[in-house]
């Protein structure tokens, strides 16, 4: 079951991004009122509304300039500072007994700056059937509690709160004992972080690609 798992963004900092755009707008709506109000000649140049004076040109002039500026020096800063969300999985003994194998996952930050956690949803695909809703921690382990998955025994999920900083080291997602891998197809977590600019950034990964194929013995 296919589904989008590329990064995107889903939102814009409202003070760093929409305020100098803003205020670019407006300094060139002045430039064009002064433009048009200074080829006015004869007695009209003197009615209303054409003897309004908005700003003498140079320090408009000047005002744009630095607002041009702002915006496009920030959209360039964004581009650097955003994350590259990924993770790196792999079949290892540990989390779910010291001799049973299990599938540990990791989300891993490729950007140039660490991300901050705004907020972590799993979605479950069980093996022949439909997504279920998406959900938190907790409602994911009521759901694989229900289906008769166990915590600590046929997986570990860890809980990873809104403002975990997710920098070069990785954040662990848990790890997926084999009772697991048969029953589920699919575990979507769907990640949102905040960069350093403020902007929010998403992405929906499966958690459970590779595991079959790699599994050992397989």
């Amino acid at each position: 079951m296919h589904f989008d798992d590329r990064q995107r963004r889903v939102g814009r900092s409202p003070l760093l991004f929409v305020a100098p755009l803003v205020l670019l707008i407006l300094l060139t709506l002045v430039l064009l009122w002064e433009i048009a109000r200074s080829n006015i000649t004869g007695a009209l140049a003197h009615q209303w509304p054409w003897r309004l004076r908005l700003m003498d040109m140079n320090p408009l002039g000047a005002l744009l300039a630095v607002a041009l500026a702002a915006v496009f020096g920030r959209a360039q800063y964004g581009r650097t500072v955003r994350p590259a969300m990924g993770w790196s999985s792999s079949w290892a003994v540990g989390d779910l007994g010291p001799d049973e194998p299990g599938w540990h996952v990791e989300i891993v930050n490729g950007g140039s700056q660490h991300a901050v956690v705004e907020q972590v949803d799993y979605c479950l695909v069980p093996r022949g059937e439909e997504p279920t809703a998406w959900t938190d921690h907790a409602g994911l382990l009521t759901e694989l509690a229900g289906r008769g998955l166990v915590q600590g025994k046929d997986y570990y999920l860890r809980l990873t709160g809104a403002g975990f900083p997710l920098g070069a080291g990785g954040m662990r997602a848990g790890a997926y004992g084999r009772r697991f891998i048969d029953e589920i197809d699919q575990l979507r977590l769907r990640l949102r972080v905040a960069d350093a600019v403020g902007d929010s950034h998403e992405r929906i990964m499966d958690l459970m690609r590779g595991a079959r194929m790699e599994r050992p013995g397989s």
